[in-house]
């Protein structure tokens, strides 16, 4: 039975395939798991690292991907080749709010410093009030604990208040993850402002 179908996932995760098999395969379950239930991945647009073998295993299970590059890395990024509707943008920027008017959550992969800047800003979307759709961040194999402990010393410092972890649900696994998306529904959310 399909659950919460025609939900669109951003997913934001790495260009590389990191060091530990277990990112590679969570993309790879990840991926399967978005198409056996209905849901469409939206995502960067390229054909390598975890962004390329989710979108892979998308393709493979029958599902729906729909991906965002920007001119400057299609060559870069190898913007992928397969049956993707593919929509090319001008710059990072317009790529990212791409992304996020086409998307009902957003899920946060192992990655680098990119996963992690489109992370924080959709979290400070969030936390200026832009919008209040549901981020998730996966810590396959505790990749994830650094990026939370920044989190945390900025609520420390007093940089950030507490309810900053309101904004976001911490899942260690992908099946963790698809349990929580199997509880959504579309919500009525508008756009964001311009930023």
């Amino acid at each position: 039975m399909i659950s919460s179908p025609n939900l669109s996932i951003a997913v934001f995760c790495g260009s590389r395939f990191g060091n530990n098999p277990a990112f590679r395969a969570a993309g790879e379950q990840l991926g399967h798991a978005l198409a056996d239930t209905g849901k469409r991945l939206v995502y960067g647009g390229g054909q390598v690292g975890l962004m390329g073998v989710i979108a892979d295993a998308v393709i493979k299970a029958g599902g729906d991907v729909f991906g965002v590059i920007p001119a400057f890395l299609q060559r870069r990024e190898v913007a992928h080749q397969g049956p993707v509707a593919l929509v090319v943008t001008d710059t990072m920027h317009d790529r990212k709010r791409r992304m996020f008017e086409a998307s009902d959550a957003f899920v946060i992969m192992p990655g680098g410093i990119g996963t992690f800047d489109e992370a924080i800003e959709i979290t400070t979307w969030a936390q200026l009030g832009l919008h209040d759709k549901p981020i998730f961040v996966v810590d396959v194999a505790g990749w994830a604990k650094p990026y939370l402990a920044m989190i945390e010393a900025a609520i420390e410092t007093g940089f950030a208040p507490e309810e900053t972890r309101n904004l976001y649900q911490v899942v260690p696994d992908v099946p963790a993850l698809m349990h929580q998306l199997a509880t959504l529904t579309r919500p009525a959310i508008g756009q964001p402002e311009r930023v």
